[in-house]
């Protein structure tokens, strides 16, 4: 199966994040044919039909030859969409139950979601944020402002601690033109707080989609015998035994993840729990998805 060689065990043995990304899109656009998408082209117009009062010099004359008929070239400042992609890289993301930590899925998501939106045509900008906006590059759609991406991703270290809300809302202060905004983080904040940042977005009409980005063991709570615990931002630490403790992890888990879940949706934000095992392709199909919905 296609999933398979999508895998974060797979992808993570190739040695830079842009072949990681593009063998993540070849991948995952090789497979469309077997998916709900089959017939549906990635490859979005990059022409729109010539109107009276259009000059000339911008007719695609190949394009007229094949088809007898007449297409303006479409250039950056033409493009349908505009997506912005915040990236979580706080203390939190470094955990790891696995081979592949949060914050390496989520760059590698992040880098992929890049590389497809630039193949669009669509102009992308990257924010990598904690408690703070460490990096802001601006949308833009030109296959060099790809390299760019990548060099941010790949440069920028670990932070500290998470302040999503505040993050949330300046950047949506600095955002003018309405577009599509790809958070991916482990949201491990207040709730409360990090969905007014959300909400603050789809207050001034931007698109919203959320990656929940989380480890299994985050999950299943899969741990046993004395176990010392340490929060990657305070450094605080916990010895206890997990059997004592599961049940009400577990429904604490439970209300956190539905809580996201309930409000998001109340909001008209679109918001997907996704695990570090899960292969690319999974969270790629719901950005396509979103995407489609969007044209």
């Amino acid at each position: 199966m296609q999933s398979e060689l999508l895998t974060p065990q797979i992808i993570n043995r190739l040695n830079t994040l842009d072949l990681q990304a593009r063998q993540v899109v070849e991948g995952f656009i090789s497979g469309l044919h077997k998916s709900p998408f089959h017939g549906f082209s990635v490859e979005f117009s990059q022409h729109r039909p010539y109107l009276p009062g259009d000059s000339l010099r911008y007719v695609d004359w190949k394009v007229y030859g094949r088809t007898d008929r007449y297409y303006i070239k479409q250039f950056e400042q033409e493009t349908n969409l505009r997506a912005h992609i915040l990236l979580d890289v706080s203390a939190s993301m470094s955990f790891s139950s696995l081979d592949v930590s949060k914050r390496q899925y989520a760059n590698v998501l992040a880098a992929a979601l890049s590389f497809l939106l630039i193949r669009q045509k669509d102009a992308t900008g990257l924010v990598l944020f904690d408690h703070t906006i460490r990096s802001m590059l601006p949308a833009r759609s030109v296959p060099s402002h790809l390299k760019q991406i990548f060099l941010e991703l790949d440069k920028t270290e670990t932070g500290t601690d998470t302040t999503i809300s505040s993050v949330l809302h300046e950047v949506a202060e600095r955002i003018q033109r309405r577009g599509l905004i790809i958070i991916i983080s482990d949201l491990l904040d207040e709730p409360s707080e990090v969905l007014k940042g959300l909400q603050h977005f789809r207050y001034e009409r931007h698109e919203v989609l959320v990656f929940h980005v989380l480890d299994p063991a985050e999950m299943n709570f899969g741990f046993s015998g004395d176990i010392v615990f340490k929060d990657l931002e305070s450094n605080e630490t916990l010895k206890t035994q997990p059997e004592f403790i599961r049940a009400a992890y577990q429904e604490k888990i439970n209300s956190f993840l539905e809580t996201y879940r309930k409000q998001c949706h109340n909001s008209g934000i679109d918001y997907y729990p996704v695990v570090t095992s899960s292969p690319y392709d999974v969270a790629l199909t719901e950005f396509l998805l979103k995407r489609k919905r969007l044209l």
